[in-house]
């Protein structure tokens, strides 16, 4: 593995954010990826907010921030887990059109498919445990 990374943490409550536990093992699972490549980490950003909404992105600021930064410096944004990113495949499918490629540590072979694969399952995990109907019509 070879080039320049920028990671992104995120938890999506606080109660998430101060216990830490999600987050270091978020850091474990990046730092494991990366760990003996010929890699240049050009910034680490955390976040502690939900994902949720047709707004997700504007409710994020350090996840713009990487993605600008990942700009900037032709860099891939790297994630621990695709679900941390977010758990809806229209935001998902949003950032592999951005042009900011991003790998996720725990599928690091994934390509485009996998990944809207993964995130249908993601938003079909986090919707399940609400009920809801499906309008046909």
């Amino acid at each position: 593995m070879n080039g320049k990374f920028v990671s992104y943490l995120r938890v999506s409550t606080a109660k998430q954010g101060q216990s830490g536990l999600s987050l270091e093992s978020q850091q474990a699972l990046v730092t494991q990826y990366l760990n003996g490549g010929n890699w240049e980490l050009v910034g680490e950003f955390t976040e502690v907010e939900t994902g949720k909404g047709a707004d997700a992105l504007d409710k994020r600021p350090k996840l713009k921030e990487a993605l600008t930064l990942c700009r900037k410096k032709k860099a891939t944004l790297v994630i621990a887990k695709l679900d941390r990113l977010a758990r809806n495949v229209h935001f998902v499918t949003g950032l592999l059109e951005s042009g900011v490629n991003f790998v996720a540590a725990d599928m690091p072979r994934a390509d485009k498919v996998m990944i809207q694969m993964h995130a249908v399952m993601a938003e079909w995990e986090r919707d399940s445990s609400f009920p809801f109907i499906l309008n046909t019509h």
